[in-house]
């Protein structure tokens, strides 16, 4: 799916909403992703084309974003034609499909079941074939989201996100997951109504992808017909730590890190003379262990102020570290 796709559907609006939440800590997410347009299910052999469309009529599909929509979709959209009489395995026959936006199906007399899908979005219709041409143009009652994530001005870079995308049930707003890895800065096209957008930046330094602390959240509607865009604003910094024996001290080597949350909970574990991790804008404890010994000392974390964090080894106490 492309976003020219959904700049030629006709009224394609756009809004902009600013959406910034305070950062919380990352927690695994899990859900089912449904359908979002249950086609009929089809024998297992493909659809042959026929050798002979004598005495066949055609069948001319498009499809719309919307129902008030006088364009059609221009592209990316997949047909599937089914027999409407159920074989006797409970399956329906596909007797025909298509990747053109606007394909032109000859078919023998009958009924058939038709569906369309474009993204997540799907719709499927009952069509009746009598001896002369039928034209069907199919509403997926979709709308497109685009999801821009960033860091302070700064734009952040797909492969640096973790997105998902819920249909949010009463208490729950995760019931649902219907797109587990969306893309920033695509256009998705979905079905008409709510959703939850979870975003989390993702630490792509030190030959990894580890998820951070650093989660927006955003409710969002999608309008059928009309593509959304919603600015997901992330505050983090990039923080290198360092087991120092004074301030501005060379870093030792062989010391393992543990950064934690004021209340105790586990961030991150890190090996080295001075790693770096992403962390959400807050306060946090670095606790540094070297040759059986162990020293901390506590540090803030502001957005987009990457900085050295150095725990100083004394016997006793801890101290800001310097930013």
């Amino acid at each position: 799916m492309s976003q020219e796709s959904l700049r030629n559907a006709a009224r394609l609006l756009a809004a902009t909403l600013a959406i910034s939440a305070a950062a919380e800590p990352a927690q695994a997410r899990r859900g089912a992703a449904p359908a979002p347009a249950q086609a009929p299910q089809p024998a297992p052999a493909p659809p042959a084309a026929p050798a002979n469309t004598e005495g066949m009529s055609v069948l001319r599909l498009s499809a719309t974003l919307g129902g008030n929509d006088s364009q059609p979709i221009r592209s990316g959209v997949v047909w599937r034609v089914f027999e409407e009489a159920a074989q006797p395995d409970g399956s329906h026959k596909l007797v025909a499909q298509s990747g053109e936006a606007a394909p032109s199906l000859p078919l023998p007399d009958g009924a058939y079941v038709v569906h369309a899908a474009y993204g997540l979005a799907g719709a499927t219709r009952r069509v009746l074939v009598e001896g002369r041409g039928v034209s069907e143009r199919v509403p997926l009652n979709a709308g497109g989201l685009r999801l821009i994530d960033m860091l302070g001005e700064t734009k952040i870079p797909a492969q640096r996100l973790s997105i998902s995308i819920y249909v949010p049930e009463k208490g729950n707003s995760e019931a649902k997951l219907v797109l587990a890895n969306a893309r920033g800065d695509e256009v998705i096209c979905l079905p008409e109504g709510s959703y939850h957008v979870v975003s989390t930046l993702l630490d792509t330094g030190q030959g990894g992808s580890n998820t951070t602390n650093s989660v927006v959240t955003a409710d969002l509607k999608v309008p059928a017909g009309k593509l959304i865009e919603a600015t997901l604003k992330h505050h983090a910094a990039t923080m290198t730590l360092k087991l120092v024996k004074a301030p501005g001290g060379e870093a030792l080597a062989n010391t393992s890190f543990s950064v934690l949350t004021p209340g105790g909970d586990v961030i991150r574990e890190l090996i080295g003379a001075f790693p770096s991790l992403v962390l959400a804008e807050g306060e946090y404890v670095a606790i540094a262990r070297h040759e059986g010994k162990t020293f901390q000392a506590t540090f803030r974390v502001q957005s987009t102020r990457d900085a050295d964090v150095e725990v100083v080894m004394k016997d006793q106490g801890s101290e800001e570290a310097p930013q």
